[in-house]
């Protein structure tokens, strides 16, 4: 069975994982399937970049919430079709504004005390209210959002603060922190009152993070079993940014897990390592709309687009294996399926680049770099250094395309804390090269419109109204019975090139000695088994 965290994600670059089902598993013999599953092993993940403040309320960085599925269980979980199956709830049900969840009887919190209802109202009303400026807020909890709770019946009962079409989904995928957590921020920060299968028991910043198995823990997804074979006793997380390295420390066995990209992909396969795989977004882009930025000029984005080779720049920062995009949202089983994409780019065509900047005022200057009212068109673009080797040469090529065209632009590889802050704080960029992940349409409603950092996550401070009133239209229809509206609103985007999705990875999580379910290139905790 496949858990599901079903809040939203920015890639492995940054922000929101949503952990969802729909991972995928290789065809044939890996090198465990003649082997027995072993006790008391450590399971050692290898992740890209530190994942700092592990508080899954107030954090946006996937690392730190793929972290968070060891630390902190949801409501619900998925099946592989994309059903709802029990975590920590037992029972559900749900409309656009209402939902109520029944807590199983028997949960604990990694102190040893009973999860309660009032302890899991708390978390979502944390989120709900608005003073706390959880980055949750518009994402998978409508902001005003509260929730009660009957403790002797252990019932919570939420009352949304806006229409949601996936509040079942959103609100039961949500990391539950112990009732004591949601006050000691702190704390959480460091990983602590968890309700899920591991605990946090050693943080060594930039080098590892160590988790050891909770013996109390019974109430896996669905059906889960506590007494298994060849579950991990501890969980090893170290911070290896090279990919390469990674592979080889896989090869070796000093490694049991790590998501690899780029050429050591093909010589993985040739040894037979297991591997789960994840279609995610890679190449998408964003431009900084805000007042006196380039970007917030229509014609200027559609210049910096036509300047581009996107199929070409998508085999390089696909190694070749990439697909065409349809949409911003790529999980499988998609809750909403469409192509809100083909067609609505503009194609590659320089000299059709060169003449929207002419029209739009800039004109080139004397060293070839456009000037309009005495200002460069000097730009930042930016991108995630952890997202695999590809990454940088496929932005480089990127810079000499706007180059030809007449713009400047410096580039900056930046971590996942390091995007984090750009987008969400300083705000120093003009082209962000990374992408978005989501599991649900709705989840783009917070970066996509509403409220700019620091008071929200629209961080390339887009109005689109279309898009905003199809979303609104879209949100108070039942789960797939407005998948035609929030693909208009989707398609609005695109158009306006409020986003440009133009290529879909399919990204493996290799396994050595060891086996695992994926899901956005994510392992699941309760699914690891160690061998060998």
């Amino acid at each position: 069975m496949k858990k599901a965290r079903l809040t939203a994600a920015i890639t492995s670059v940054v922000a929101l994982t949503v952990s969802a089902c729909g991972g995928t598993t290789p065809s044939g013999q890996d090198r465990t399937a003649n082997q027995k599953p072993v006790e008391g092993k450590t399971f050692t993940m290898a992740i890209g970049t530190d994942p700092g403040a592990l508080d899954p309320a107030m954090t946006v960085l996937a690392v730190a919430l793929d972290i968070g599925r060891y630390l902190y269980d949801s409501l619900i979980n998925l099946d592989d079709t994309g059903k709802p199956i029990a975590g920590l709830a037992e029972k559900w049900e749900a409309t656009t504004t209402t939902a109520s969840f029944t807590l199983r009887n028997g949960v604990t919190c990694d102190d040893g005390t009973p999860l309660t209802a009032s302890g899991v109202a708390a978390n979502i009303g944390f989120i709900g209210d608005p003073a706390n400026k959880s980055p949750m807020a518009g994402l998978a909890i409508a902001p005003g959002t509260k929730a009660a709770a009957d403790d002797t019946a252990r019932t919570i009962t939420v009352t949304s603060g806006a229409p949601d079409a996936f509040l079942l989904r959103n609100v039961g995928g949500l990391p539950i922190v112990c009732g004591k957590g949601v006050t000691d921020r702190q704390a959480l920060a460091k990983g602590k009152y968890g309700t899920g299968m591991y605990t946090m028991t050693e943080i060594v910043p930039n080098d590892h993070y160590t988790l050891t198995r909770r013996k109390d823990y019974a109430w896996g997804p669905g059906e889960w079993q506590r007494e298994q074979p060849g579950l991990p006793e501890k969980v090893t997380f170290r911070i290896i940014q090279n990919t390469t390295t990674a592979a080889n420390l896989l090869l070796s066995g000093e490694l049991n897990g790590a998501r690899i990209t780029g050429q050591d992909q093909q010589r993985l396969r040739a040894q037979k390592l297991y591997h789960g795989e994840q279609v995610v977004p890679i190449g998408e882009m964003f431009f900084h709309q805000g007042p006196g930025r380039p970007g917030a000029d229509l014609a200027v984005r559609r210049a910096l687009v036509q300047a581009l080779d996107l199929p070409q720049i998508g085999k390089v920062l696909t190694g070749g294996s990439g697909a065409p995009s349809q949409g911003m949202v790529t999980t499988e089983p998609r809750a909403c399926s469409g192509d809100a994409v083909s067609g609505k780019l503009p194609t590659f065509d320089v000299a059709a680049a060169k003449a929207g900047l002419d029209a739009a005022g800039w004109k080139p200057g004397a060293d070839g770099v456009r000037v309009k009212d005495g200002k460069r068109l000097a730009l930042t673009a930016i991108y995630g250094t952890q997202v695999g080797p590809t990454m940088a040469p496929s932005a480089e090529l990127m810079q000499q395309s706007w180059k030809a065209a007449g713009a400047e632009v410096t580039l900056k590889g930046l971590d996942s804390p390091g995007t984090s802050q750009v987008l969400f704080d300083t705000g120093e960029w003009d082209i962000s090269l990374a992408p978005v992940t989501l599991l649900l349409p709705s989840q783009a409603v917070p970066f996509v419109s509403g409220p700019k950092p620091p008071a929200g996550t629209n961080f390339a401070h887009i109005e689109n109204q279309r898009y905003v009133s199809q979303a609104v239209e879209a949100a108070k229809l039942p789960g797939d019975s407005g998948c035609a509206t929030w693909l208009a609103a989707e398609t609005a985007l695109i158009e306006r090139l409020d986003v440009v999705p133009y290529v879909n990875s399919v990204i493996p999580t290799f396994g050595s000695n060891a086996r695992f379910k994926v899901s956005f290139g994510s392992v699941e905790p309760s699914s690891i088994r160690m061998y060998g």
